[in-house]
């Protein structure tokens, strides 16, 4: 009998970790009908002299609000991307009661760069409820297989109120919440997602409603996914749960646990952290650390300059107008307080060598230019730059810098560590600041080939079945006869992530960075349908909206 879709001559990398082997690819409805030479099918995908490989599954994005607009799920399908995991760091849009639609959007619009108007014309809010989430995705259908995390932040603005801002949970209130995550769960949630960062600060500049939570209330909704043996803890650390006690709580919850992101910082402190894993999980503790090919990079107006507010003198202008925040970038005490509190900041520090200005139009011969260089000639402080040029600019500068992961041999080490995953692609979030959704492609391209860091085939399983373990994505994320045809064909010879461009695509004409020019993708199929052929974006396939709603199965 033939079969839908044959993908012919390629070879065939099935995501086990062993090496390739040339075959052809079966492929009737939704399913991997067969693997061999010589196979026959309705249609042909030529994929001769190309890698065939499970659709590779990007397990930290932000694309809750986005997939109701943007059912492709761009940049990430342009890279071979076919499932994704939304709700990070505990930043989902649901549970959201009618009150809390506008506070979801504002703590979405400081902490992940989320434009209010895009969210009020783009999520339609017809559900509640996490289970209504899921069914309203489901419902409009999406290109790529979504899951994603019940959030901790948006739990506890639905139990406790606006007050989720202001305090600790209630006894009472911890059980309401515990009886949502095991709805969520039920429901098919990816597990529970918290941030307790001290970078991470929602409406008017405040703490996130999760870094209120206690240990104990945290270890109260964890316990849901260990009881139930489903899903994952995904946790951006800092106080009261940081990085130790994630490897002290994961063997009695019982779930595997993630963590985001171990990144190379000049001080040296990633190496003592991979160690840290390796022997963790020499013990059988499932912490997986996430990791990333991609030097961590942002461009943003000092309208609203993202990585300065840890700064507490940053942070206080979040909930203020332009004019305070002019009148603050000109006071001269304010500047040294500014200064003052950089010298005593431990997370974050500003890498002053890495900063440049990107844009501005009063000062255009400084475009490229470090602060560093500019502030040596002018005998001034590179803050004193910033800052000069964000006043004659009318708050209109935008500036780049690199936060970390931009030591190859540091990252190097990262990326071939078994206990770390591939992660931090932000995909959906910090959208005008950055855009890291190609790191798949960055990764084969610029890791895998340039520097030979690893085997294909080991790169692949990272991309792929690794992601699919950890989840519990029952017949994803291998190529094998009765798995979800979610497939990639690409050439190993030309794959690269392409340029980044500036768009204006979104609703309330949003602006935002993507990467939507990828090279050596070739074919990408979805449950079996094509949504990329021949290196073009196949709009019959794509607008059947072929994704399906992932939900973990029990371990």
């Amino acid at each position: 009998m033939s079969a839908d879709i044959v993908i012919r001559g390629g070879v065939v990398v099935d995501g086990s970790g062993r090496p390739g082997t040339e075959a052809d690819i079966a492929i009737t409805g939704d399913r991997i009908s067969g693997i061999g030479k010589g196979l026959s099918g309705r249609t042909e995908l030529d994929a001769g002299g190309q890698v065939v490989a499970p659709g590779f599954i990007d397990i930290h994005t932000h694309y809750d609000a986005q997939v109701f607009w943007d059912p492709e799920l761009s940049p990430s399908c342009y890279h071979g991307v076919t499932s994704v995991i939304a709700g990070n760091c505990g930043f989902s849009i649901a549970p959201t009661r009618s009150e809390h639609r506008g506070l979801i959007a504002r703590t979405l619009e400081n902490v992940e760069d989320m434009n209010v108007d895009s969210l009020a014309e783009g999520i339609p809010w017809d559900f509640e409820t996490f289970p209504e989430y899921l069914d309203s995705i489901s419902r409009r259908g999406t290109s790529l297989n979504f899951g994603a995390y019940i959030g901790h932040t948006a739990l506890r603005l639905f139990t406790i109120g606006d007050e989720a801002y202001e305090r600790a949970a209630t006894d009472e209130e911890v059980a309401g919440m515990v009886k949502v995550v095991a709805e969520a769960v039920d429901a098919g949630a990816a597990g529970l997602a918290t941030s307790f960062a001290m970078t991470h600060r929602g409406a008017d500049g405040l703490p996130v409603p999760s870094r209120f939570s206690t240990r104990e209330e945290f270890e109260a909704l964890i316990g849901v996914l260990g009881r139930k043996r489903r899903g994952v803890v995904s946790v951006a650390p800092g106080q009261p749960v940081g990085i130790d006690d994630l490897y002290t709580l994961q063997p009695r919850v019982g779930v595997p646990f993630t963590y985001g992101a171990l990144l190379t910082f000049p001080n040296g402190h990633h190496v003592q952290s991979a160690a840290r894993n390796r022997d963790a999980w020499a013990e059988g503790i499932q912490v997986w650390p996430q990791v990333t090919p991609r030097p961590l990079t942002f461009q943003m107006m000092m309208s609203d300059p993202f990585t300065l507010n840890v700064n507490p003198e940053f942070a206080a202008l979040m909930s203020q107008d332009r004019d305070t925040r002019l009148k603050a970038y000109d006071d001269q005490d304010w500047r040294n307080r500014t200064a003052e509190a950089f010298e005593h900041q431990r997370a974050m520090k500003p890498r002053w060598d890495t900063f440049r200005i990107a844009e501005t139009a009063s000062r255009p011969e400084l475009i490229g230019r470090r602060l560093t260089d500019v502030a040596s000639e002018l005998g001034v402080r590179p803050l004193d730059v910033l800052l000069d040029t964000a006043v004659a600019d009318d708050l209109t500068t935008r500036i780049s810098c690199v936060i970390a992961n931009d030591d190859p041999e540091g990252v190097a080490l990262l990326l071939q560590q078994d206990g770390c995953t591939l992660g931090l692609s932000d995909a959906g979030a910090h959208v005008g600041q950055l855009c890291d959704a190609p790191q798949a492609t960055d990764f084969l391209g610029n890791w895998v080939r340039d520097r030979e860091l690893m085997p294909m085939e080991k790169a692949i399983r990272k991309l792929s079945a690794v992601q699919a373990d950890l989840f519990n994505l029952v017949d994803r994320g291998y190529l094998r006869e009765g798995a979800y045809a979610d497939v990639v064909v690409f050439d190993p010879d030309t794959v690269a992530p392409g340029p980044l461009r500036r768009v204006r695509d979104f609703p309330a004409n949003a602006e935002r960075l993507t990467a939507d020019a990828p090279t050596g993708i070739t074919h990408v199929l979805v449950n079996g349908t094509p949504i990329r052929r021949d290196g073009e974006v196949d709009r019959s396939g794509v607008d059947t909206h072929p994704g399906d709603i992932l939900r973990p199965s029990a371990r």
